[in-house]
């Protein structure tokens, strides 16, 4: 198994003669435990990415170039797409550079960067996903406000305060787990750089780094998730009043696509960062870690694309110019 050699050889040779609470680089083992399948996950992964960067940027142009799309609506889930490219991007081109390599290593500052953007960009998603709940809230519970509530100050508010809700918050929560000595083994058993794997590695007690990013997860995922439960609660109660059962379902069906990617990021990132400490295992967590960090960007376009009538209609309309054109 050269690869995994390799990675053992440069771990010795970096630690000899070399204080061993002086980490600058990572070595990111991964799926190196399954060498045979190292090609398979490239190929699966690269066409899961290109597909990513194709459907989100579609929602993107299509968003822009076709009037009737020029909603809050899309204009929440056109920063969605945009949001899903950038977090893709993140995780993504490292992971099949290493699927490919033998040098998995990354410098200790490229390691602290990628874990700030992968938290930051997550973070944004919680509360982007709480804001077009709102906007769902307000559209169904009333519809005869809805232009004045949601107007174009509220909506651009609304997409501005998402991006920067944790810009700071999660610096300090970077700053502070990077800041830890590391004298462990500096093998990430990860595909990406994540707090609770590094943390692993460092020196000591950690339980107090733990509890704030415990909390700090808490805050981010919980609060957001606590809007948008109540949201649905409130439009749920208002369909179930609906007189018409054709009603009822028109109703549900705008909201259904945002409803199946929430529980999707939700339920993934909820498992992950809220579970017990003692819970924690490496080839669990690496696989569960796919499904919000390569699976949800995939699925966003697809699912939103599939079940909204006025996207595929924004779709042939732009397809028929298309073509009329040439």
């Amino acid at each position: 198994n050269f690869p995994l050699l390799y990675i053992r050889m440069k771990t010795r040779q970096e630690t000899v003669g070399r204080n061993s609470t002086t980490i600058t680089e990572f070595i990111l083992l991964g799926f190196s435990d399954i060498p045979s399948l190292q090609h398979l996950f490239f190929s699966v992964f690269l066409v899961t990415y290109i597909v990513t960067l194709a459907g989100n940027l579609l929602i993107i142009v299509l968003t822009l170039a076709d009037p009737a799309l020029h909603t809050p609506m899309y204009f929440f889930l056109r920063n969605l797409s945009f949001l899903e490219m950038c977090y893709a991007s993140v995780n993504v081109p490292k992971m099949l550079r290493n699927l490919l390599s033998w040098d998995k290593t990354i410098s200790f500052i490229g390691c602290a960067m990628q874990t700030y953007f992968i938290f930051f960009l997550g973070g944004s998603e919680c509360f982007l996903l709480a804001s077009m709940a709102y906007s769902r809230y307000v559209a169904i519970c009333k519809p005869l406000h809805y232009p004045v509530v949601m107007n174009r100050k509220v909506s651009t508010g609304l997409v501005v305060g998402s991006w920067l809700s944790g810009l700071l918050v999660y610096f300090g929560l970077t700053s502070m787990v990077f800041i830890l000595p590391f004298c462990r083994s500096h093998e990430i058993n990860h595909f990406f750089y994540d707090i609770p794997p590094v943390l692993k590695l460092a020196c000591g007690d950690t339980s107090r780094n733990e509890m704030v990013v415990f909390m700090v997860a808490l805050f981010f995922v919980t609060f957001p998730f606590m809007l948008i439960l109540m949201s649905y609660v409130c439009i749920i109660s208002t369909i179930l009043r609906v007189p018409s059962g054709a009603g009822r379902r028109k109703s549900f069906s705008t909201c259904s696509s945002h409803l199946m990617v929430v529980t999707l990021f939700f339920g993934s990132v909820c498992i992950m960062y809220l579970k017990p400490n003692s819970s924690y295992s490496p080839n669990t967590d690496k696989f569960l870690s796919l499904s919000y960090t390569v699976i949800t960007p995939m699925l966003n376009p697809i699912i939103y694309s599939l079940r909204n009538k006025e996207v595929k209609g924004a779709f042939w309309r732009m397809k028929v110019s298309l073509i009329k054109e040439i």
